[in-house]
């Protein structure tokens, strides 16, 4: 199995939990917030999305499929277009509001798409190229690449686990 291969795999799995976690929640499950503070799934799978399509797309010199694609629009969010959830207060995450699941997993789903196809034609060679000097050391696209699954896991459980609390089931 190469470098690539195993990378496709892991960014294969965080979509299928995303799947589960939205599939079948009705808009007003996806805002439901853990005692009423926490984050909710619909800005669990937002961000985590929104960050693997901002640093892939970073990483490989490329749009973000969040503004070429429409996306932007048609979430139609109280954000700007550069936003990727991070450091968001708790009004910003209530500010997440999704018409369906659907959206979350379309969404979803066009930035898999476009990570595999860039990530499925790396060789070894290419996971040492520095993609972010603004660090010491430098960050690699290895480094890169796995930093996102490594927090993309931890939001898409996050997700499942939130579901769980809403469903009073959970998603596997």
């Amino acid at each position: 199995m190469t470098s690539a291969e195993v990378l496709v795999d892991a960014f294969g799995r965080i979509r299928d939990v995303v799947e589960a976690a939205v599939s079948g929640l009705s808009p007003e499950q996806l805002v439901v917030r853990p005692e009423g503070r926490g984050n909710c799934v619909a800005w669990l799978v937002w961000h985590l999305t929104r960050v693997q399509d901002d640093h892939v797309a970073d990483a490989f010199g490329t749009e973000q499929i969040w503004t070429t694609a429409g996306w932007y629009d048609r979430f139609g969010l109280p954000l700007g277009p550069a936003d990727t959830g991070y450091g968001h207060t708790s009004d910003a995450v209530a500010g997440v509001r999704v018409s369906s699941g659907e959206l979350l997993t379309g969404y979803h789903q066009a930035v898999h798409e476009r990570t595999v196809a860039l990530v499925g034609q790396l060789v070894d060679e290419d996971l040492g190229r520095i993609v972010d000097v603004r660090w010491d050391p430098p960050v690699t696209l290895g480094m890169r690449l796995v930093s996102v699954i490594a927090d993309d896991l931890q939001h898409a459980g996050q997700a499942a686990y939130v579901r769980g609390l809403v469903t009073g089931s959970t998603a596997h």
